[in-house]
């Protein structure tokens, strides 16, 4: 079967901001908030203190995925050069987004240089009250106008819209506010991570936000998933219905399959993630084709 991680991550060095204040390396792959909390953020087989794309590409190659989205945000800080490096090197293996802050005073400038001169055709948002925006920034409304500025934005150019809103019951977690901005902007394609980031117990919640979302430009990621289903381990059962519903609701052709790469290896293996999905029980095997590869292939590498 046929992969495309639609969510992964390469690292030129840890230099992250959250809710926490920076984050820094200590080795060992582990990094410290300015809080004083340590916690392994690399898995070993990356190495100490950065995730190349040579290490991504080698943990690909060893499960057979042909291509890989490279996001980011705040967790590992910006990485816009890093990442679009990556893509010129190796352009047949990975797709890059680009992040930036809108309270920058230069952000039209950084804006011109992402898109204009480099020319990235994703944008990443991650607007979480963990590691995001909303870390760093007061609640910002998703359909207000400092948001609505950078969804225009996007839109002007045709680029893809990639946002993480956060955990339910946090500030960031703002469906109703995300699904009227989605609505103004029909021609721009929107992908929502995480599937919008459910915990145990929270499934009547996720159905009705995903009806909320159910709009023809709307796609959403299923990175870590199954991690936020804590204590449960692999095959992650409440995780796997989740996703059962969501295709459901939305349609198998708007879910990519994805991992989170690195970090979230230091909590369970690839093979299981990718498992996870290819030997779902209660999905149909042109869905998982879909979920896998397809859709993914036909958002991202199909220009």
């Amino acid at each position: 079967m046929k992969l495309i991680d639609a969510h992964a991550h390469v690292v030129q060095c840890i230099a992250g901001t959250g809710s926490q204040g920076e984050l820094r390396p200590c080795g060992g792959g582990r990094a410290a908030y300015a809080t004083g909390q340590i916690f392994q953020i690399l898995p070993p087989e990356f190495g100490e203190y950065a995730a190349p794309p040579e290490s991504l590409l080698r943990v690909m190659d060893a499960h057979g995925v042909e291509k890989a989205v490279l996001l980011q945000g705040n967790y590992f800080g910006f990485q816009n050069l890093y990442t679009w490096e990556a893509v010129q090197a190796y352009p047949d293996r990975f797709a890059g987004a680009a992040s930036y802050d809108p309270f920058s005073v230069q952000a039209d400038r950084i804006k011109a240089h992402l898109f204009d001169e480099l020319g990235f055709r994703i944008v990443k948002f991650e607007v979480s009250s963990g590691s995001g925006l909303m870390a760093n920034h007061p609640p910002v409304p998703l359909d207000g106008d400092v948001m609505d500025r950078e969804y225009r934005y996007a839109a002007d150019r045709d680029l893809i819209f990639v946002i993480d809103i956060g955990k339910p019951r946090s500030v960031s977690w703002q469906v109703d506010a995300l699904a009227r901005a989605i609505a103004r902007y029909p021609s721009l394609r929107f992908v929502v991570c995480h599937l919008l980031s459910p915990q145990l117990g929270d499934g009547e919640l996720l159905k009705r936000s995903l009806q909320k979302l159910a709009l023809p430009n709307v796609w959403f990621d299923l990175a870590a998933l199954c991690l936020n289903s804590t204590p449960e381990v692999y095959p992650y059962p409440t995780a796997r219905g989740y996703v059962r519903d969501a295709a459901d609701l939305v349609g198998p052709d708007r879910l990519l399959w994805g991992s989170d790469m690195p970090s979230a290896m230091t909590r369970d293996s690839y093979r299981h993630f990718i498992d996870f999905i290819s030997l779902h029980p209660d999905l149909g095997e042109g869905e998982k084709e879909d979920i896998l590869y397809h859709n993914a292939d036909r958002l991202f590498f199909s220009h």
